[in-house]
């Protein structure tokens, strides 16, 4: 049995991080339960580790994000006093091979429930535009195969497809087709010999299809794997001089850490995805200025909010003055946006008037999306006392709830379901909760 030896170096943390051993227990469970793999670590746990055993390999990175997120710095491995994780590359790897390493851990059923315990960290290291352009020298071509446009036109449609499919049946019915299609068709075109003009166009493309990849990953609630397919699309992107898809996958990850609450992190991704992107015409202006708006208001920035959600609107009217478009940010996206503001600033009638807007704007083909904010609407209703509108709004999500595949669906309907049992004597709310229970248990139970 080998000799155990004190951690000296997480002792050092703990001391700096002002973290009584228990209240350091506490901290490591918080962060299990929004990966989604609740633990019960107490004290004594605290001072075994410190004593010198090893936590898991899962504990670890729980352990390294509370204190990444408590000292507000990135804490790796060796300085809390652990190994490096066994899957950790020794040495530089080029961005393609990083890239099909990650698609085929991910089809891996044996390494799924490793990638989806990974965690959200506050801390990541985003690659800058310059930096991403400097990664390009590291792309290994190989030279097998040749491609061409129609290739690259045959990614891009494919990526189209998998985007209709999330949209209309949510992100686990779409994304082992991605991580497969990554692996086995993209992987390939991206090592293989091209015009200059094909490559970068290939490396758009591909760019494009990890940020969907990513995004279908946020909405499985596997938020650490995510932010792995999310760096590997801003990389591809800085090496196609791809400006758009660099802004949208930053505004993505803005996104992403709102919505789990870290607003002071989303604010600074939503401010470097605008800051990248200075000659932006009026809808992409929309696009993320309505993203700021959200975050500066989580923050607590009131006349920041007020002032970027201005903004959108100004860009929002200026666009669709130019033109309709269709699959990108319209009017529905930007009332969402102005009711998220509204409600992190206290007015929930007003937030409830906008989403309600945004719900009749909407195209009728994002059904996942109807399922998402539908049930936050009726939550908006419910909290405001509009009871036969909330029961009504939950209603119409619970048509199209089991024709969607989505972890944050199924957590909307089990939270549907608790703030359903507050009112035991109200027969409509009796209805919906055994509505609800009967058409999808398997998935309600977890």
């Amino acid at each position: 049995m080998p000799e155990r030896h004190p951690n000296t170096s997480l002792a050092r943390l703990l001391k700096e991080a002002q973290y009584t051993q228990g209240a350091f227990a506490r901290a490591v469970n918080l962060v299990g339960t929004e990966s989604g793999a609740p633990t019960g670590y107490q004290q004594p746990a605290v001072s075994n580790w410190l004593a010198g055993t090893e936590p898991r390999p899962e504990t670890q990175a729980a352990i390294l994000e509370a204190l990444t997120r408590r000292l507000r710095r990135l804490v790796t491995h060796s300085e809390a006093g652990f190994p490096p994780p066994l899957d950790q590359p020794t040495g530089p790897t080029g961005t393609v091979e990083a890239l099909i390493e990650l698609g085929r851990q991910d089809m891996d059923p044996s390494r799924r429930s490793v990638l989806g315990g990974s965690l959200f960290a506050v801390a990541l290291t985003i690659p800058g535009w310059q930096d991403v352009l400097a990664r390009a020298e590291s792309i290994q071509r190989g030279r097998t195969i040749r491609i061409g446009m129609t290739e690259v036109a045959n990614v891009i449609a494919m990526t189209e497809e998998l985007s209709s499919i999330d949209d209309r049946h949510g992100g686990r019915a779409a994304r082992p087709m991605a991580a497969s299609y990554l692996v086995n068709t993209v992987g390939p075109y991206l090592r293989a010999e091209a015009p200059e003009a094909v490559r970068q166009a290939m490396m758009s493309a591909a760019s494009d299809l990890c940020y969907l990849t990513g995004y279908m990953a946020v909405d499985e609630g596997l938020h650490g794997l995510a932010q792995r397919y999310y760096v590997k699309a801003l990389e591809l992107a800085g090496i196609a001089e791809d400006h758009l898809t660099y802004c949208t996958t930053l505004r993505g990850m803005s996104v992403q850490a709102v919505d789990l609450g870290h607003g002071k992190r989303a604010m600074q991704l939503a401010d470097a995805a605008a800051a990248a992107s200075p000659a932006a015409g009026p809808r992409m202006r929309a696009f993320l200025a309505g993203q700021q708006a959200h975050a500066a208001a989580q923050t607590g920035n009131v006349a920041g909010a007020h002032r970027l959600i201005s903004e959108a609107e100004r860009a929002m009217d200026q666009a669709e003055s130019e033109s309709k478009a269709f699959g990108s940010y319209d009017p529905s996206s930007l009332h969402y946006h102005i009711s998220q503001v509204r409600y992190e600033l206290g007015d929930l009638t007003g937030a409830v008037e906008s989403l309600e807007l945004s719900d009749k704007l909407r195209h009728g083909v994002y059904r996942r999306t109807r399922v998402r904010y539908g049930s936050l609407l009726a939550e908006w209703q419910l909290q405001a006392g509009m009871f036969e509108r909330a029961w009504s709004t939950w209603h119409g999500v619970l048509d199209d709830y089991p024709l969607v595949q989505s972890g944050r669906a199924d957590a909307k309907i089990r939270n549907m379901m608790g703030l359903l049992t507050s009112h035991p004597t109200n027969s409509d709310a009796r209805d919906l909760y055994e509505r609800a229970r009967s058409l999808a248990p398997s998935r309600l139970a977890a």
